[in-house]
């Protein structure tokens, strides 16, 4: 098992911009999203077991959610659940994973990858693994899957590569954007050397930990104190008292955007981030007025609108476009389609007015 990448799979998000489907209880990485029978858990680890057996995937997740990974995910044993007491971003999620397996494996390589992706074309995703499984074996070298722009998208992460002659596989990345405006955007996808960051990563357990070492090494020195404790019946406590005094930091802040051996593997194979309401209604079926309707309603005058109810209560809809109305328990939400960034108001209001409607 040894010749096999280990799989890393990041469940550890709230889910707040698919609100109110998505709650602090069950957010939408265990959700069946697409309506497919599996959650979007469930695909990324069917997605992934074509290279790695199960006995390799580990899953980080706040301890809140451990059961529902463990239910999910009955391949799993207990030790492969990483069950994070805080949320503390992705430099210490990656962190615990990479000490983890670096116990087990020195000489292991990691992929790494969220909860929540859609991928149409697995076989050429595949590949695209393997090209960058097999460019990672160089020593510290950190790889990342970019997906090649149709559009000039402002809701992802851009990255910006060194054309290479030689190898068009595996670029030298120059340098990380956070989302543009939408004229940055324009720009980047006419230059034709950038590609969207999907958050997907490759590289050896020691090429991880070197990084950290170098450029977090406050985070290295805390999981080099305790590595011996993983394995062990004092595992949780140690992670009980680390998260407490880690930073909040984006391993892209944290280490991609400092280090100089970042490479990009180019992707295209049908790649969405399913992030918000917006992003899943451009990969859902459709109505003759560009309507996602997942409810028992009527709709006059409505177009490019996202329905979606969890009873069989008419809906009655007249004159909208570019809405989402999303029933969910004890919340309606009526707000327009792309309005994400409001996201985080509606859950913080909402949760003035009790626990339970989050």
């Amino acid at each position: 098992m040894k010749d096999h990448p280990y799989i890393v799979i990041m469940a550890g998000g709230v889910g707040s911009r698919f609100w109110p489907y998505s709650k602090s209880s069950k957010p939408k990485q265990f959700l069946d999203v697409l309506g497919t029978g599996r959650t979007l858990l469930q695909m990324t680890f069917d997605r992934f077991r074509e290279i790695a057996p199960a006995a390799q995937f580990f899953v980080v997740t706040n301890q809140a959610h451990a059961s529902l990974v463990k239910d999910q995910l009955p391949e799993l044993l207990d030790h492969q659940i990483l069950a994070e007491p805080l949320r503390k971003n992705t430099a210490a999620c990656l962190a615990y994973a990479a000490y983890k397996i670096a116990n087990l494996d020195p000489n292991g390589v990691m992929v790494v990858t969220p909860a929540d992706h859609l991928i149409l074309q697995e076989g050429r995703f595949l590949q695209t693994l393997v090209t960058a499984i097999s460019a990672a074996q160089i020593s510290n070298r950190l790889l990342t899957i970019g997906i090649k722009p149709n559009r000039p998208e402002t809701g992802y992460g851009y990255i910006q590569y060194i054309q290479n002659e030689d190898d068009t596989h595996v670029l030298k990345v120059k340098t990380f954007t956070e989302k543009p405006n939408a004229k940055l955007a324009t720009t980047f996808l006419e230059s034709g050397d950038f590609v969207w960051n999907s958050g997907m990563f490759v590289w050896k357990v020691e090429s991880l930990i070197d990084a950290f070492r170098h450029h977090m090494p406050d985070l290295a020195d805390v999981f080099e104190e305790g590595k011996s404790q993983f394995e062990t019946i004092a595992e949780q406590d140690f992670i009980a008292a680390t998260y407490s005094t880690l930073k909040n930091v984006s391993i892209d802040f944290g280490v991609m955007e400092k280090s100089d051996q970042v490479f990009v593997v180019l992707g295209d194979f049908g790649w969405s981030d399913i992030g918000s309401w917006q992003s899943l209604h451009e990969v859902r079926e459709k109505d003759e007025l560009n309507n996602v309707v997942e409810a028992n309603a009527l709709l006059f005058e409505t177009e490019n609108c996202f329905i979606k109810t969890d009873s069989d209560k008419l809906v009655v809809v007249q004159g909208l476009d570019h809405y989402l109305i999303s029933e969910s328990e004890n919340v309606l939400l009526i707000c327009k389609l792309d309005a994400e960034n409001k996201f985080r108001d509606f859950v913080a209001q909402a949760k003035k007015k009790g626990e339970d409607f989050i």
